[in-house]
């Protein structure tokens, strides 16, 4: 059985406050294009650490699919603030259209975001500069701390994809999610059913993910704790 949520979050209410906690970070890096630069440079160093480190997950035919999903989605430089702005717009329409176990997952979506937007801000203020490497990154991370937040981020990531496991044994949920393409696009959350659909279709595809979310957990936690004690990365 998966676990718990790490923490329980509520619904449409939880959404608009960390989408609130996001544009915070976008305006403290507008107001600071160095740090907008750094942060940049984190997230494209981040996505390359993720290309390296699963690479055997990224190549697998049965990982393959949701190892990119989380590359491509959770990792990485990607600009958001499109999907965001749908989010932020029609956030009631969430609640409505979408049955209360989505909501749920995208509500740990956004807590997940918010969390990484404000760790990602800290490690930009503190990189010396834009070039990166693996000691001035380990440095960054030892400056910064915070390591509960760490860990929840290693929860909050795991329960997005614990939750995407879900919907592909639930056939009501495959069956709402597939019902909502057209009234989601009509509603403005194209976005959001892209990434739920992909989602689904990554994890349908291996036919369960405990394998690979414990690859994951595992790895994620051997990193964070090599980052904490200054060693070199596994």
């Amino acid at each position: 059985m998966p676990p718990p949520p790490p923490e329980p979050l509520a619904g449409t209410a939880a959404i608009l406050s960390s989408l609130a906690e996001v544009e915070a970070e976008r305006a403290r890096r507008a107001a600071d294009p160095p740090l907008a630069g750094r942060v940049q440079a984190l997230k494209a160093w981040q996505q390359a650490r993720f290309r390296a480190h699963y690479a055997d997950l990224l190549q697998s035919p049965r990982h393959g699919p949701a190892a990119r999903f989380f590359l491509d989605e959770l990792y990485g430089p990607r600009d958001f603030s499109r999907r965001d702005a749908q989010f932020a717009r029609i956030v009631p329409a969430v609640g409505r259209l979408f049955p209360a176990e989505i909501v749920h997952t995208v509500a740990t979506l956004g807590a997940l975001h918010a969390l990484s937007e404000s760790l990602d801000s800290a490690m930009g203020a503190a990189l010396p500069a834009v070039a990166l490497d693996d000691g001035c990154y380990a440095l960054a991370w030892q400056t910064v701390g915070r390591a509960a937040d760490r860990e929840r981020q290693i929860g909050l990531t795991l329960e997005v994809g614990h939750s995407l496991d879900r919907y592909t044994r639930t056939p009501m949920l495959t069956a709402s999610l597939r019902v909502m393409r057209g009234p989601a696009r009509a509603a403005g959350l194209s976005e959001l059913q892209h990434f739920l659909e992909s989602g689904f279709e990554a994890f349908k595809a291996m036919r369960g993910a405990a394998e690979f979310l414990a690859t994951i957990a595992a790895r994620e936690r051997s990193f964070v704790a090599a980052q904490f004690a200054g060693a070199p990365p596994p």
